[in-house]
């Protein structure tokens, strides 16, 4: 089958979309198909290469002139791959994967990696629409996707050709009990919840820290804020990390409190690692983490809730262990492979004998 993935570009920034599309088509590609992708260039260009994936750029700018250019590249590049699918990660890509399926005959799959953005609609241009959860799902078809086109297909992350060896690792060196947040320094992932939920038992358990992963918006604001804590030397902002698994390998207990989240792809790997989890009760967090039987699943923007069950399990190191098991178990589910297989299966939809 040839191939074709649009995504917005190849940097290895924490973009949990881009990471996910870069797994597909390595895996793919790894599986024997013609792999192509279209984007903004990256770190990531050299490890599609290097699995013989060709690389075209595409910019997704959306100045309109950009737009126009874009249109004109994304017609070359149709013509050079002849592709049998054109899979489009972003909204530009599904609207000129549109734009150009009347000179070619090749199905238009899209896959919604941000569905709380507005623009999201322009997915519903393509042949079938892929989300990583039931929720997400029925939140586009409430926002006109026909049910016809939708397909759930959830994220792999564990096996992932992006990721480090577990045993080539070094854990980071972290003060225990760690607590863990690994995701954009932003309103939308709840930072400032876990920190104000920090705050509230920082004092019965003294000897607790939080470690906060990632970039972001908020990061500057965030840090003043903390600054003026009583408990700032035990708040910890670690900025982006290009091995963010050695967090997770010390990390006790891991926190995604976001107030939106359609997947979590951190929740497999914190999963994975063997970290007792929780997670907003939102979105595609219940899913992730089995409904509440791999992690505990707490209302979104509520830090007293959150502070409580932080305070229960530091309070209980066996309870901790507890989580961290039943976090490892039931994870064939959450494989790159697993994720490649039934996306290649909607691609037979449109295109059953390629």
């Amino acid at each position: 089958m040839r191939i074709l993935h649009v995504i917005r570009h190849l940097e290895d920034a924490g973009n949990g979309g881009v990471n996910a599309a870069v797994n597909l088509a390595y895996c793919q590609a790894q599986a024997g198909h013609h792999v192509a992708v279209a984007a903004a260039d990256g770190s990531y260009r050299k490890l599609l290469e290097s699995e013989g994936i060709t690389f075209f750029h595409l910019d997704h700018s959306n100045k309109i002139r950009v737009f126009i250019e874009g249109g004109k590249q994304f017609y070359k590049i149709i013509h050079q791959v002849k592709p049998d699918i054109v899979h489009a990660h972003t909204m530009l890509g599904s609207v000129l994967g549109k734009l150009w399926q009347w000179c070619s005959s090749y199905g238009l799959v899209a896959t919604v990696h941000n569905e709380f953005q507005r623009s999201v609609v322009l997915m519903n241009l393509a042949d079938r629409v892929i989300t990583t959860t039931k929720a997400v799902a029925s939140s586009m078809h409430q926002r006109g996707t026909p049910q016809a086109k939708l397909r759930v297909v959830p994220y792999g992350t564990i096996g992932s050709p992006r990721s480090t060896p577990t045993g080539q690792l070094v854990p980071a060196q972290l003060q225990h009990p760690a607590i863990t947040s690994i995701g954009g320094m932003c309103v939308r992932k709840g930072m400032h919840d876990l920190i104000h939920a920090f705050y509230e038992i920082a004092d019965q358990f003294p000897e607790a820290h939080l470690y906060l992963v990632g970039e972001g918006s908020d990061r500057s604001k965030l840090e003043e804020q903390v600054s003026h804590s009583a408990w700032k030397h035990r708040i910890h902002f670690e900025g982006f990390q290009k091995d963010p698994q050695r967090y997770l390998l010390s990390t006790d207990i891991f926190v995604l409190a976001s107030h939106k989240e359609p997947f979590g792809l951190v929740l497999a790997e914190a999963r994975e690692a063997g970290c007792a989890v929780v997670g907003s009760n939102v979105d595609g967090i219940p899913q992730v983490l089995d409904y509440g039987k791999a992690g505990i699943l707490v209302p979104p923007q509520d830090v007293k809730a959150l502070a409580a069950e932080l305070a229960n399990l530091l309070s209980n190191p066996q309870l901790i262990q507890e989580w961290r098991h039943k976090a490892q178990q039931n994870l064939d589910w959450l494989s790159v492979d697993r994720e490649c297989q039934e996306i290649l299966r909607v691609y037979q939809e449109l295109s059953p004998t390629a």
